[in-house]
């Protein structure tokens, strides 16, 4: 198919998914029909319990690409399992993040790379350059999903391990397993590496996605002050790294973060 029929038939695509989602009305207007759109931006009924640089940062950080407000954030110490007791009331796994939707009681959602998609299905804009997820007939469709897992499952865990043999948990006797998790995350690089030997600004489709959100976290963390990964980064990956960190959303989402846990730690916020 020639490319500019490509575009329009996956634009007609775009426009059938919003109108069954709601996001879009037709307005008779001038003797023409125009497309309105009808967004709502706000998310009140969303709340997030985080703690301030663990995994659940990449639902913080969406929800600011998103531009959504009034959202509850409740940013915990790390773990809270151990700090905040009650919070197993909330979330009887004590982990983070939780994420809830006081619209929807079945909605309690416990895996950092799955929040942000539900986020963009129910708020995301309509405009098909904006999208946060890439649609089935997209051509990167396959490769946003396997980034998506592949940032938690193949580039975070490992890196959990070694912080809660060789940090945490030392006197467990487990260091040499936390250094050689260590050294798998570090091998598991290479397929994100070779995506970036193209000079390419983004994982999918040439524009921003939840894959970068994913990834983006996996490798923020390797690169902190007790990990110490971003040494071993090739050139490309950090600066993709950089890139990322630079965009307003991520430093909007981090400042947020920052008050919310002063909030926290000071008694003005309650589970």
């Amino acid at each position: 198919m020639p490319r500019k029929a490509r575009s329009i038939e996956e634009g007609r695509r775009t426009c059938i998914d919003l109108v069954k989602l709601g996001y879009i009305t037709y307005h008779h207007l001038k003797s023409e029909w125009k497309i309105r759109i009808e967004m709502e931006r706000d998310a009140s009924a969303i709340t997030l319990y985080h703690a301030r640089g663990a995994r659940s940062f990449r639902v913080l950080w969406s929800l600011h690409e998103l531009k959504l407000r009034n959202f509850s954030l409740f940013t915990m110490p790390f773990p809270p399992r151990l700090f905040v007791p009650e919070y197993l009331k909330i979330n009887l796994l004590g982990t983070i993040p939780l994420m809830t939707d006081s619209e929807n009681p079945a909605v309690r959602m416990t895996e950092s790379c799955a929040c942000p998609v539900y986020l963009e299905e129910k708020y995301g804009s309509p405009n098909p350059r904006s999208l946060l997820v890439v649609r089935p007939y997209e051509r990167d469709y396959g490769a946003y999903l396997n980034w998506l897992f592949h940032a938690d499952a193949t580039l975070t865990f490992p890196q959990t391990l070694k912080l809660r043999y060789t940090v945490h948990e030392p006197e467990r006797g487990l260091h040499q397993a936390g250094v050689d998790y260590g050294k798998w995350y570090i091998a598991r690089l290479k397929m994100l590496d070779h995506a970036l030997d193209d000079d390419r600004q983004y994982l999918c489709e040439d524009r921003f996605t939840l894959a970068d959100i994913c990834v983006t976290y996996a490798l923020l963390l390797g690169s902190s002050n007790v990990l110490g990964f971003d040494k071993e980064y090739t050139t490309k990956t950090q600066k993709y790294l950089k890139r990322m960190i630079a965009r307003p959303a991520f430093k909007a989402a981090q400042a947020q973060e920052k008050r919310s846990a002063e909030e926290f730690k000071a008694g003005g916020s309650k589970l």
